[in-house]
């Protein structure tokens, strides 16, 4: 289980968090949603371990998820507003390189984002919507127990967004844990909301 109990950060000299608490157990998710600038960003990356809390912790199953980064990182995957593709490198090149951090297989997670017949092209040619679904594929590699994804759909059509919506149901079906922030709806039955 994550929980995240009473966090609060700082950036710069603004308050962007203050008592934030949450819950959220295996196969359970939840929306961030707010305003721009309202702090969803901030706490995904609060949740990641890339930022230190001012105040408050974050726990996984009772425990200080951020004492040992190592760990906490082998259990989450995190996907940010930008896609963090080598732009010189193929669609499959791209997730072979985080195939060899996570394992997981490439074809796999290729086909799942229906861009198998796109595997060859360098990422720099790819509309945004293919850097997006490259970017997804990246979730659909090795399982890690929590996602954390910060507007996934973002350029994504239809098509894509249902395609991601099965690779959400059969992420929690699994027990996997997805927290999103979001300004559109996303395919997540169930999910709570946290309206920051």
């Amino acid at each position: 289980m994550l929980e995240a109990r009473d966090l609060a950060c700082f950036r710069g000299e603004r308050v962007v968090l203050a008592g934030v608490s949450f819950q959220l157990e295996a196969a359970g998710a939840l929306l961030l949603v707010g305003a721009n600038g309202a702090g969803k960003s901030t706490l995904l990356r609060l949740l990641a371990g890339l930022l230190r809390p001012e105040a408050g912790a974050v726990l996984w199953d009772g425990r200080d998820a951020l004492a040992d980064r190592a760990a906490h990182a082998a259990r989450v995957r995190y996907l940010s507003h930008q896609d963090a593709l080598k732009p010189a490198l193929t669609a499959r090149e791209n997730l072979e390189f985080f195939a060899r951090l996570w394992g997981g297989g490439v074809e796999a997670a290729l086909a799942a984002l229906d861009l198998l017949p796109l595997a060859d092209l360098p990422a720099r040619v790819l509309s945004s919507g293919q850097k997006r679904r490259l970017a997804l594929a990246r979730l659909a590699l090795a399982p890690a127990p929590l996602w954390l994804l910060d507007e996934p759909t973002v350029g994504l059509d239809a098509a894509s967004v249902e395609r991601l919506g099965l690779l959400l149901a059969r992420h929690r079906a699994q027990g996997g844990m997805v927290l999103a922030a979001t300004h559109l709806p996303l395919p997540l039955p169930g999910a709570g909301e946290l309206r920051l």
